[in-house]
């Protein structure tokens, strides 16, 4: 009975030492919970794969995306463009950058 105990404590000790170190493995590079509460109800938030961060989507955004369009003579909206069509709108804006 005595042997069975040990086993147990150390099963015990074992999971309350590893759990600190699961939970900060899992953590994401860029956590957005609660952003939607810190914004404005207008802007939205997009992830950019390609360069792993998050870009929110407000009139600075938008003016940039019509120089965008206007260079690259087209006239949809960002979020009807596909996948490999947003990449490169990204690509071109992390090498853009704002025209103020």
């Amino acid at each position: 009975m005595h042997r069975g105990y040990r086993y147990l404590i150390s099963l015990f000790l074992t999971a309350a030492l590893a759990a600190p170190v699961a939970m900060m493995a899992a953590a994401s590079p860029q956590d957005d919970r609660n952003q939607e509460n810190r914004q404005g109800e207008n802007t939205k938030r997009y992830y950019d794969k390609g360069h792993k961060d998050y870009h929110n989507w407000d009139n600075n955004e938008d003016r940039e995306y019509q120089r965008y369009q206007t260079e690259h003579h087209q006239k949809r909206a960002f979020a009807q463009l596909n996948s490999r069509q947003q990449k490169g709108y990204w690509n071109w804006r992390h090498s853009n950058p704002d025209n103020k």
